[in-house]
């Protein structure tokens, strides 16, 4: 071969076209180092049957069991008469039921006699309130020669059955086996850890590892090769990151203090309450990085409706009163109004720079929005390249190359998630010098995560609520095996509103007929219904358990000033409940709203469950949110629900949202589900890992920072982080 690393050879060259295909299409798997890295996801013990009472429902699983009895049926169907094989098996405990129909009945009938002890992998289902397997891929585990038995005995000789992440195309025993092909290939694998951190630490050298982890011959195998592995990949993680902060600290910025005073001591004068202790810590730290000469990196954190837009407010009226501007970042229009007003409420006549009635110090603050109407969007930024504007507040609108800023000294970047790197280095480009940046998230993140995730900021965190938010209590409404639970919902959300209150009712759909035929179809290719939409229960519900109430509808896809409408009139109490997509997750502050009822609950995350629920709740009345679902009652998605009513406390339910998808990138788009870059790493459980490697990454770091005498993590490092997930990183 021409000098490609045996780890970057392609896998069709190993392993033959069409198996190549599979795992690059359904595994995301293209190269050997990718099939190296593809751990088995749990071991079976030679003679040690899989437990069956636990499976999860519509997920693919491979057990080991032993067959306790098949039976072939025959029945009448439409086309004529047709044949069922019925295979029991057993864990010696609790027994599993599969089906095969068809044609596809003679040879599971001739193989799974019983007694026979065999691997089975499909997708469980339900079936007459019974979980079942149907069309299981089996392997006979008896080593006879029928067939690719005795093969595949061969290949599991040691006393650990390695059992991979697989799917319907591609058994777990299939990918066993080219595994077996690729090994030797683990031999070149590039080391990344320096060697004195690897003897210090007592860790297996890499080939080792690899070996150990797809054959095992012990269980002390297994636990060495994960010990290895794991510090891999939280160790070049964190040297990524440690070469971000190194990077950050080398570039210049301007100090901003606020002046004695001006602007934020008027703003401080006029408040109508006392900031917590917490907000005066966060504000104190945050100062202190303004005052400094390299740009602030914070990560500002907290509790839905601790106070976080407070904090970032006087932020910004601290860089304005040096001379400044700042510049909010909100993720979308309905929040970036919100917050423009909410900070001209605060602000009162201190808004009013430039105008009639404003105070001496005021200030002018400005919304830029894409759906603008032209002459306000030409005012707007002409306001921002005088510097007449000292805050402004808008959506990705802010990034578009016309946007001058006469001197920016502070970005505030709302909601992190969702913003692309592409957005903030845009956006920080356009100061004269680097300018601050404070980012700032509605959900908690537990320690780790922000070690990893955000591990190039500092992290602020506020964890005390202001004074006179109320309880919101949280229940689980069954609505398929309890029908009367849902009408009892819809007659609490009656009685908050003769009560005076207002509510709200999340779909997770608009139903406008835009995209809807993608979604419908979607859910019914899974044999589920399509989700519940916005147009639609609104008009259900005005004309059936909630009529004679004022129903209004908000969504994404409404123009912009209709939305700013609605939003107005529900906030004035003209509407009692208003129907609406996630666009009410954030920022929205009604207090007079007590009362959530979320439809398909299970179709939403955690976070943004908890998220949505922070809308209630926000004034003296306490708050109710009631999560409604047709997810049967062992299912994950009901476990899930039934956490976020069990707690009220955001940093325990990030956690949970966390080990539900440990699988997700946390790297990538911290929301998604795809395969990881932390294969082996579970960013909650190895808290002291992480820890450590960020320690010895800093050091690596301080010494070496182009890792000049380290050229095997340099080289890992750029695999690692293609450009997308660099700059993902590159949260500054």
């Amino acid at each position: 071969m021409d000098g490609v690393p045996a780890l970057d050879e392609p896998l069709k060259k190993l392993l033959g076209a069409a198996t190549a295909k599979v795992m690059a299409e359904h595994l995301d798997l293209h190269t050997v180092g990718d099939l190296l890295h593809h751990y088995p996801r749990k071991y079976a013990e030679r003679g040690e049957l899989t437990t069956l009472s636990d499976l999860p429902l519509d997920e693919h699983v491979t057990v080991v069991a032993q067959v306790a009895d098949a039976r072939v049926h025959t029945f009448n169907g439409a086309k004529g008469r047709g044949q069922r094989l019925e295979v029991t098996i057993t864990d010696g405990y609790g027994r599993l039921q599969l089906v095969f129909f068809g044609k596809g009945v003679h040879k599971p009938h001739k193989d799974l006699l019983p007694g026979t002890r065999a691997m089975f992998s499909g997708k469980v289902s339900l079936f007459n309130r019974k979980l079942q397997l149907a069309h299981p891929a089996y392997q006979s585990l008896q080593g006879d020669a029928d067939g690719d038995g005795g093969e595949a005995v061969g290949a599991w000789a040691g006393a650990l059955i390695p059992l991979y992440p697989a799917t319907t195309k591609l058994e777990s025993w299939k990918i066993a086996k080219a595994v077996d092909a690729v090994l030797p290939s683990a031999a070149d694998a590039l080391d990344p850890l320096p060697g004195a951190l690897r003897e210090g630490r007592g860790l297996l050298p890499l080939p080792d590892a690899l070996h150990h982890i797809h054959r095992p011959r012990t269980k002390a195998d297994v636990e060495q090769a994960r010990d290895r592995l794991k510090w891999d990949e939280a160790f070049v993680l964190q040297v990524a990151l440690a070469r971000r902060r190194h990077a950050d600290t080398q570039l210049p910025a301007v100090p901003r203090r606020p002046a004695p005073d001006g602007l934020l001591t008027a703003f401080d004068a006029k408040l109508p309450f006392t900031l917590t202790e917490g907000q005066r810590k966060v504000s104190r730290e945050i100062f202190d990085d303004l005052a400094a000469p390299h740009p602030m990196h914070r990560l500002l954190q907290g509790e839905v409706g601790s106070g976080k837009t407070m904090v970032a407010l006087r932020a910004m009226l601290a860089v304005v009163d040096s001379g400044g501007q700042a510049a909010m970042l909100a993720p979308t229009e309905v929040l970036a109004q919100q917050h423009h007003r909410s900070v001209v409420e605060m602000m009162g006549e201190l808004a009013e720079g430039g105008m009639l009635g404003g105070a001496e110090r005021a200030t002018k603050v400005v919304l830029l929005t894409g759906s603008m109407g032209a002459a306000a969007r030409r005012q707007a930024l002409l306001d921002l390249v005088t510097g007449e504007a000292g805050v402004v507040i808008g959506t990705h609108a802010l990034i578009e190359d016309k946007v001058q800023f006469h001197d920016l000294g502070l970005v505030v970047v709302d909601e992190q998630h969702r913003f692309g790197v592409e957005q903030r280095d845009a956006l920080r480009s356009k100061g004269k010098q680097p300018p601050h940046l404070l980012v700032m998230t509605a959900t908690p993140i537990p320690r780790t995560v922000a070690m990893t995730v955000f591990g190039d900021l500092e992290t602020s965190v506020l964890d005390q609520l202001p004074a006179g938010r109320s309880p919101i209590a949280s229940h689980v409404v069954p609505a398929q095996d309890k029908p009367h639970f849902l009408a009892r919902a819809w007659e609490r959300v009656r009685e908050e509103v003769e009560n005076g209150h207002q509510g709200y009712v999340v779909c997770p759909r608009i139903g406008d007929g835009e995209d809807e035929p993608k979604k419908k179809q979607a859910a019914e290719d899974e044999g589920k219904r399509p989700p519940l939409a916005v147009v639609e229960v609104a008009e259900q519900l005005a004309r059936g358990p909630l009529a004679g109430l004022r129903v209004e509808v908000l969504h994404g896809r409404m123009q912009p000033d209709d939305k700013d409408a609605v939003m107005r009139r529900f906030a004035a109490g003209e509407a009692d409940v208003l129907v609406a997509t996630t666009v009410i997750e954030v920022g929205v502050n009604v207090p007079n709203a007590t009362a959530m009822v979320i439809m398909d609950a299970d179709r939403f995350g955690v976070s943004q469950l908890h998220q949505l629920r922070g809308r209630v709740g926000r004034g003296s009345a306490p708050g109710l949110c009631l999560l409604v679902t047709d997810a049967p009652e062992a299912s994950p998605a009901r476990q899930r629900l039934g956490a976020v009513a069990a707690t009220l406390d955001g940093f325990e339910l990030s956690r949970i949202d966390l080990e539900q998808r440990r699988e997700g990138d946390v790297l990538g788009q911290a929301q998604s589900g795809v395969r990881s870059s932390l294969r082996m790493l579970a960013v909650i459980d190895d808290e002291e890992i992480i820890a450590a490697a960020r320690e010895e990454a800093a050091a690596v770091v301080a010494a070496d920072p182009d890792l000049e005498n380290l050229p095997a993590l340099r080289t890992t490092l750029d695999a690692l982080l293609d450009e997308e997930r660099e700059q993902y990183l590159d949260k500054g």
